[in-house]
């Protein structure tokens, strides 16, 4: 956000004060994100990590190494012990083939605005650079 929080003093002497902010859902919450202070940018404040994405991605890690180890045989034999639906346990494990790169900005909370869980599970390409594009990660 490139606006600054300002203060007004209405003609009936009352104070408006206008406060930029985004509010983002986390955990069926809405956290309000406010990037900047009075006198100028919050220094050290992070935006919060989506925890439905990383809780996700560790799931998807864990279970493909599960799945690699031979511990579980296959994708329904895993859904079934987890007791979730085969087709969840596909759409996760797939978040194991997005590029290496996106994975790390997802960790670091550095996803482009918008891009959400159910947005990552829906069908993407193998291709690395098309995943970026369109998952708004692309910088050409």
């Amino acid at each position: 956000m490139k606006m600054k929080p300002t203060i007004t003093v209405a003609d009936n002497g009352n104070l408006q004060i206008h406060i930029p902010m985004l509010i983002r859902r986390m955990r069926g919450r809405k956290t309000v994100i406010a990037p900047h202070a009075l006198d100028g940018e919050i220094t050290g404040a992070q935006e919060p990590v989506q925890s439905a994405i990383l809780q996700a991605l560790g799931r998807a890690f864990s279970w493909a190494d599960i799945l690699e180890s031979g511990q579980i045989k296959s994708i329904s034999e895993l859904a079934r012990t987890l007791d979730v639906d085969g087709s969840y346990v596909a759409r996760i494990l797939k978040l194991t083939t997005l590029a290496p790169d996106i994975v790390e900005a997802l960790i670091n909370g550095e996803e482009p605005n918008g891009l959400s869980l159910a947005k990552l599970t829906q069908t993407f390409p193998e291709d690395w650079a098309e995943q970026r594009r369109q998952f708004g990660f692309a910088t050409d």
